[in-house]
C-alpha cells in the first residue's frame, strides 16, 4: 500500500508539473547571430507564443556558430522540462551532411513541436548579364560553361545549399565563391564581380524591386503572389524536375521532454501561427506561414527526414563541408 501510495504521489505531482507549465521563462535558443533572418522568425513567434502561454516570458538566446550546430547541441543537452526550446532553419536536414563529426544526432535527440514557416528563394544575376529571361540565362549558362561565378553567403548557407542544387539540376559545374554573409556577397553581385546567387526573398526582393539585380526564377512549387515576384516562372515549370528549396523553420524541445508539455507547445504554436500579427510579420518577410500537416510534431519529424535524405548526397558529391 505504502508502494502504491509513493507511486501514486509520484503520477501526481508529474501531471501537476505538466498542468502548471509553463511557471518561469522560457528560452528559445536560436543557433544564428541576433538581427539575422531566424532571429527575426524567432522573436516574432516568441511574442505570439507568450499570449498563448499564459503570457509567460520567452527569452530569446543566440548561439551562434558552426552551421547552427553550437546552439542546437546546447538544446540537445539541455534539461527536457519544456523550458529550453531550439528554434533552427534547414540546417536540421542538412547538418547531418554537412558536418562529418555532429556533437548530436538530428532524429533522435530532440522531440519535433511542428513547424512554422517557408522562405522561397529568387535566382538572381548581376545587373549587366546579358539574359534578362530565365531561357536567356539557360543559353548563357551553356555557351560559359566554366567561366560562370556563383555567390552564396558562406558554406552551409542558404545561398550555398541552393547553389549546390542547381547545379546538380543543370549537371553544370560552376566556380563557387563564399562569402562571410549575403550582404558582401550581394554587394559583390550588384557590383558585377560574381554572376549569380540564389538567395531567401527575405534577402532579394528589396534588390529585385529596385531593378539591381536581374531575377530569373523561384525555388517554390508554384508561383509566389508577392508584387515583385509573381510574374517570376519557378525553376521546376522551366525543365528542373522536383527543384522545390524553402528555408523552412520548425521548434524543437530536448528528447524525454513530457508528453504532455509537448502537446502544450503545440497545441501553442497552431494557435500562434494563426496570429494575424505573426502571419502579417512572417510575410513582410516574404515568409509563408505553414498551415499544412507539417505542424503536426510526427510530420515536422517526416519532413526533415526527408530534408537529410534530399541534401546528404548532394553536399557529399560536392565534397564541401563546414568542419
Amino acid at each position: 500500500m505504502k508502494k502504491l501510495l509513493v507511486a501514486t504521489a509520484a503520477m501526481f505531482s508529474i501531471s501537476a508539473f505538466a498542468q502548471a507549465y509553463p511557471s518561469k521563462p522560457i528560452t528559445i535558443v536560436v543557433p544564428f547571430a541576433a538581427g539575422g533572418p531566424t532571429d527575426r522568425v524567432a522573436r516574432d513567434l516568441a511574442e505570439s507564443l507568450r499570449k498563448q502561454l499564459g503570457d509567460v516570458s520567452i527569452i530569446i538566446d543566440n548561439a551562434a556558430g558552426a552551421g547552427s550546430s553550437i546552439g542546437s547541441s546546447k538544446v540537445a543537452k539541455a534539461a527536457p522540462d519544456g523550458y529550453t526550446l531550439l528554434l533552427n532553419h534547414i540546417a536540421m536536414g542538412t547538418m547531418p551532411g554537412l558536418l562529418r563529426n555532429m556533437p548530436f544526432k538530428v532524429e533522435s535527440d530532440f522531440e519535433y513541436l511542428g513547424m512554422i514557416n517557408d522562405v522561397p528563394m529568387t535566382l538572381i544575376g548581376k545587373p549587366d548579364l546579358p539574359a534578362k529571361t530565365y531561357k536567356e540565362l539557360s543559353t548563357w549558362i551553356g555557351q560559359n560553361v566554366g567561366k560562370i561565378n556563383l555567390g552564396n553567403a558562406g558554406i552551409g548557407s542558404a545561398s550555398h545549399l541552393c547553389g549546390l542544387l542547381f547545379q546538380n539540376a543543370l549537371k553544370v559545374d560552376m566556380t563557387t565563391v563564399p562569402y562571410k554573409g549575403t550582404a558582401p556577397a550581394m554587394t559583390n553581385l550588384i557590383g558585377g564581380q560574381i554572376d549569380l546567387m540564389c538567395d531567401q526573398t527575405t534577402n532579394t526582393t528589396q534588390q529585385i524591386e529596385g531593378k539591381k539585380v536581374n531575377a530569373y526564377a523561384v525555388t517554390t512549387a508554384k508561383p509566389l503572389t508577392t508584387a515583385a515576384l509573381k510574374s517570376l516562372p519557378t525553376l521546376q515549370s522551366q525543365g528542373l524536375s522536383n527543384f522545390e528549396v524553402t528555408i523552412w523553420h520548425g521548434l524543437y524541445a530536448p528528447k524525454g521532454t513530457p508528453a504532455d508539455i509537448q502537446a502544450k507547445l503545440n497545441t501553442a504554436l497552431k494557435a500562434a501561427l494563426k496570429d494575424a500579427d505573426f502571419v502579417k510579420k512572417q510575410e513582410a518577410l516574404g515568409a509563408v506561414v505553414i498551415t499544412d500537416k507539417r505542424v503536426e510534431p510526427a510530420e515536422h519529424k517526416k519532413f526533415v527526414a526527408a530534408e537529410i535524405a534530399k541534401w546528404t548526397p548532394i553536399i557529399k558529391a560536392a565534397g564541401v563541408y563546414a568542419d
